[in-house]
């Protein structure tokens, strides 16, 4: 099990990781002398929420009772956080109580209504998943499995994004944007920590993470988050080269906690022909235009489909 203090999240942890970001200047302050730490002083941030500077103190050390929403609100003005970050420091100010043993909700979690899976299966000439916020895959399509990770062959741990990016020696080649989605990835951890931060199972994903990875520390330190909602992806398959997708996300209705991803390419580009042509390659029985494998037959692949027909095989392609 690893070290407790991984999952702390502190309150004022966290507001002391967003003060350093915010400098005078940021917020209408008078530039003063050189400070020996980056960003606001505490009574600088007092003066701007209306507290007393020793308040502010007691909060950043844990010493102050639950601070109401109209002081939570000031905080997330006068050090300008977004919509996540706002959520996640109200997570942090308002912490579930631990429960005895593993919780009722924890072990549910896991179990996907059958439709959930029956919806990514519906999908199949476009990679979609659903994933919890540990990033723990649940369910999957052939093409998600072809172009992100062969889930099927991988051991149920192993079916989890966050360990793919940052212990996966091949991850930087598959996901080409690799910074960012190390990124994003660890900021999505950070906001699910706030909310679960008694889940064992995200506890000792955290503690694999940071033995694993220095990286992943690093990020871990800076106490970013991030809500998982769309966004471009940019994939590299050895067969048919480098894709660019846009991501969507969708919470579940009655199970917020699991997170279908659907990725699209725009009609009729080269990456929507990446696609079909990845498709080609996966048992299945999904059509694909024969047009479209004949526009852009080589992207890494190579497929004679006058030969195919000459044999009397189907032009259809495989999911």
């Amino acid at each position: 099990m690893p070290d407790p203090i991984i999952l702390t999240n502190s309150l004022g942890d966290y507001l002391r990781s967003r003060r350093a970001l915010v400098s005078p200047e940021d917020v209408g302050l008078p530039p003063t002398a050189r400070r020996r730490v980056p960003g606001l002083r505490r009574e600088e941030v007092a003066e701007l929420v209306g507290l007393s500077t020793d308040y502010y103190v007691r909060l950043e050390q844990g010493r102050a009772e639950r601070p109401s929403d109209e002081v939570l609100d000031a905080l997330g003005r006068a050090l300008r956080l977004g919509p996540a970050e706002r959520a996640h420091l109200y997570d942090l100010a308002r912490p579930p109580r631990r429960r005895g043993g593993r919780s009722a909700a924890v072990g549910r979690e896991e179990v996907l209504r059958p439709a959930l899976h029956r919806v990514v299966a519906a999908m199949p000439t476009t990679p979609a998943l659903i994933m919890n916020e540990r990033n723990d895959v649940l369910a999957w399509n052939a093409l998600a499995a072809a172009l992100i990770a062969d889930f099927p062959r991988l051991p149920p741990r192993e079916r989890n994004m966050a360990r793919r990016i940052f212990l996966d020696p091949a991850a930087p080649a598959v996901h080409l944007d690799w910074e960012e989605a190390a990124r994003t990835t660890v900021g999505v951890l950070r906001m699910a920590s706030g909310r679960r931060p008694h889940d064992p199972e995200l506890v000792r994903l955290i503690g694999e993470l940071s033995l694993g990875s220095v990286e992943f520390r690093t990020l871990w330190a800076g106490h970013h988050v991030h809500e998982k909602t769309c966004g471009p992806k940019r994939f590299r398959h050895p067969v048919v080269g480098d894709v660019t997708l846009d991501y969507e996300t969708f919470r579940a209705p009655g199970a917020a906690h699991h997170l279908l991803v659907v990725y699209t390419a725009a009609p009729g580009s080269p990456d929507e022909r990446a696609l079909h042509l990845l498709a080609a390659l996966e048992p299945g029985l999904v059509q694909v235009p024969v047009q479209d494998l004949e526009q852009e037959p080589t992207r890494g692949l190579t497929r004679d489909l006058t030969r195919d027909r000459a044999q009397g095989r189907p032009d259809r392609a495989r999911v």
